[in-house]
């Protein structure tokens, strides 16, 4: 089994921390505005603790000064950093985050499997259906144009797609009924 070895400055780091993390962190809630920041800060401060080597020869007066003048001068730093970066606390825009009820992550995800049903419903037509449909809707053509295209008349153009489209219902409709494709 292996041994765990502690160095002497791994228990002054945390008997630094066990002794003076509640009440630093205690000011750092009063100095900035979420419960999050003051963690973060909290962190970054103790951090601070353990790469400063000097401490371990510093009496107990000068390791709290010095520990309390890290923990102001995080809250500058703070303060100064967020006056050049908005920041609105999320409760506050959850409301209004998806101003259209179209961009909300349920409805994007209802779309996007209607998206995938519909694309295995056209896998199925005859290629001159899923030709003609793709030329109206994927290329916003004509049916005179399309007709160009594909060297049909126009009134042909018209009646394969418009029995394209009520096939697609159809098939829609029987999917969303539970049928299978």
């Amino acid at each position: 089994m292996k041994q765990l070895s502690i160095t002497s400055a791994q228990v002054t780091d945390a008997a630094l921390y066990q002794r003076y993390a509640p009440v630093i962190f205690a000011y750092l809630l009063r100095q900035v505005p979420s419960r999050e920041d003051a963690e973060d800060l909290l962190v970054d401060i103790f951090l601070a603790t353990m790469e400063k080597s000097a401490l371990a020869s510093m009496d107990e007066q000068r390791v709290a000064a010095w520990i309390w003048t890290v923990a102001r001068n995080k809250v500058v730093d703070y303060r100064r950093r967020s006056k050049y970066r908005a920041s609105i606390e999320l409760a506050k825009v959850e409301d209004v985050l998806y101003e259209s009820e179209e961009q909300a992550p349920e409805r994007m995800a209802l779309k996007h499997e209607e998206r995938q049903t519909l694309h295995t419903l056209l896998q199925e037509l005859p290629e001159l259906q899923r030709q003609i449909v793709h030329l109206r809707f994927g290329h916003d053509l004509t049916c005179g144009q399309i007709a160009t295209v594909i060297d049909k008349s126009e009134a042909a153009v018209r009646m394969t797609l418009h029995r394209t489209l009520k096939l697609l219902r159809t098939l829609y409709t029987r999917n969303e009924k539970g049928g299978t494709l």
